[in-house]
């Protein structure tokens, strides 16, 4: 039986949302345009004092990208969101988001009175807006993931974006495993060479699953996973 769509909405392009996911749901983002990016952020909905540590994330998994069977971290290690299905293969935790600096540098200025919603916003800015809903602040924020944008690491440690990553149609779908406060962004990625600011929308549904069982695969892909499922199963009791 299909899960139960609880809601469905677009995204724009260059637009700042955020949800707080609860356990026993799942949020599935559809690229509707080719070369989409979407930053995100996570905390604990209930306790937003923990939130997501990237760097325990990819250091417990032994990984420098994310997809499915890759799960995301707090820095109290529990399970914030597992990547329970995945279109594209490689999502980028490394490459961080804009800020208002470097959105000037690139693709010049451009303010709302003169554009409209077109005008050149940046990814820093969206966050703190919607993170200020919460009551929470810049001392609040943390390293963000880009889905559907991919950074490779060379030999020497130089970070490579791969353009042309992400199609039309891309999906990837993240498993709540705790009441978790999402914050996403459609701006561009920082590191994206393109020279023409792009709005470009995603598609978002949310919907009902059902709770990882012992052969979940994103329980399974590695044995601290499992631990990490243990300690955020104990959380609930």
């Amino acid at each position: 039986m299909e899960p139960a769509v609880l809601w469905e909405e677009l995204l724009p392009g260059s637009s700042t949302w955020s949800h707080i996911l609860k356990r026993g749901t799942a949020l599935r983002i559809e690229a509707l345009e080719d070369n989409c990016n979407v930053g995100a952020i996570f905390l604990n909905g209930d306790n937003p004092s923990e939130r997501l540590s990237l760097p325990d994330s990819l250091k417990a998994q032994h990984i420098a990208r994310l997809t499915a069977g890759s799960v995301l971290y707090s820095d109290m290690g529990r399970i914030l969101c597992s990547i329970t299905d995945d279109t594209v293969g490689w999502h980028d935790p490394l490459g961080g988001c804009s800020d208002a600096d470097l959105v000037l540098k690139k693709y010049g200025q451009s303010s709302y009175q003169d554009a409209c919603n077109d005008w050149n916003q940046n990814t820093l800015d969206g966050f703190l807006i919607e993170l200020a809903k919460y009551g929470l602040n810049n001392r609040d924020l943390m390293m963000n993931v880009n889905f559907f944008s991919k950074v490779e690491v060379l030999e020497g440690g130089a970070m490579h974006f791969v353009e042309h990553h992400a199609e039309a149609g891309s999906a990837v779908e993240l498993r709540a495993e705790m009441n978790t406060l999402v914050i996403l962004n459609t701006c561009q990625h920082p590191m994206d060479p393109g020279p023409v600011y792009a709005q470009r929308p995603v598609k978002l549904t949310i919907k009902k699953v059902e709770a990882p069982g012992p052969d979940d695969l994103c329980r399974t892909s590695r044995p601290e996973n499992a631990r990490g499922f243990t300690l955020t199963e104990r959380y609930f009791l």
